[in-house]
C-alpha cells in the first residue's frame, strides 16, 4: 500500500473514531470524495480491503487502522 493511501486511511480512521467513538464502521469509500478523482487509488484501496483482506463492505475503522498499521 502506497504512503499516500495508509496516511488517508489513519487520518480518515482517527477522524471518525474521534466523532463517534471507537464502534464507528466506514466502507472503503470513506477515504475518497465523492468524485472518482483518483481511480488508481481507489482501486488500489478497493484491492486491498475486498481482494486482500476478504473485509465486509462496512468495517470497524479501529480494526481498519489496526490493519494499516
Amino acid at each position: 500500500m502506497n504512503k499516500i493511501l495508509k496516511d488517508k486511511i489513519i487520518e480518515v480512521c482517527d477522524k471518525k473514531i474521534a466523532q463517534k467513538g471507537p464502534n464507528v464502521g466506514l466502507s472503503f469509500y470513506a477515504f475518497f470524495a465523492n468524485k472518482n478523482d483518483n481511480p488508481e487509488l481507489l482501486m488500489e484501496a478497493a484491492t486491498w480491503w475486498i481482494m486482500e483482506h476478504k473485509l465486509d463492505h462496512f468495517e470497524k475503522a479501529v480494526k481498519i487502522k489496526r490493519l494499516v498499521d
